[in-house]
């Protein structure tokens, strides 16, 4: 089998397992304490993915926010943060997002055959435009991204992608976010779409670690043999 990167998804949802509302205003699902972990999180990997959606709904930067793990990773030559990755099947990003806008490291946009002329012509100029084949998937892409030297990729969403990674059985952890309220609107976005999930009724993932921040509740969960206990949720 050909390798992988070692893969951890991070996501925050609501008591009801709701991404985000069904409204255009961003549900707000964490906390500063929390979003300082997850920045330790991302300063620890290689590359941090996202799909298209968010990058247009929610135009992150996707970098390491805290000085010293910036220089932390600078003094072992690497960026001071990870590659940004996305997918996308239409191409239609915004060129001066912050996604492609910010940060030193490279940006990679994988996309179909069929899209990548489209993608090079409009976004070749700031990321590296990749051609995923007929359909995009994410097992090939993380075979591409453990070529192009990652060891580690962290996964952000959104609930597609995760779908894609949990369905595939490539994901090794998930570290998941709980708020502490109801969105109550089907029309929101989900955890996860439909599909046939390695962890399931019978099978569960193996729950690791929990830890109370402030407010939300982190949930950290072993998705594979190639799980790294570190000792504690980082």
């Amino acid at each position: 089998m050909a390798e992988r990167p070692y893969t951890l998804l991070s996501c925050s949802m609501s008591i009801d397992g709701y991404l985000d509302s069904a409204e255009g205003e961003r549900l707000i699902l964490s906390n500063e304490a929390d979003l300082d972990r997850v920045d330790e999180v991302r300063a620890g990997c290689d590359a941090i993915l996202v799909g298209a959606t968010t990058v247009r709904k929610d135009n992150p930067r996707l970098l390491v926010r805290r000085a010293e793990r910036r220089e932390e990773r600078v003094a072992r030559g690497l960026k001071p943060s990870p590659v940004k990755v996305t997918v996308t099947c239409r191409s239609d990003l915004d060129p001066a997002a912050r996604f492609f806008a910010t940060g030193e490291s490279e940006k990679l946009v994988y996309c179909p055959a069929a899209s990548i002329t489209a993608a090079r012509s409009r976004l070749g100029a700031v990321a590296t435009v990749v051609d995923g084949g007929e359909r995009v998937s994410m097992r090939a892409l993380s075979e591409d991204l453990a070529d192009r030297g990652v060891g580690r990729l962290m996964v952000e969403g959104g609930g597609t992608i995760h779908t894609q990674f949990l369905a595939d059985d490539l994901a090794d952890e998930l570290q998941l976010v709980v708020a502490p309220f109801f969105v109550g609107d089907s029309r929101a976005r989900r955890l996860v779409d439909d599909g046939r999930f390695p962890a399931r009724p019978g099978h569960p993932a193996t729950l690791v670690d929990v830890r109370r921040i402030g407010e939300v509740v982190l949930l950290r969960y072993a998705l594979s043999p190639r799980f790294e206990d570190s000792g504690e949720v980082s």
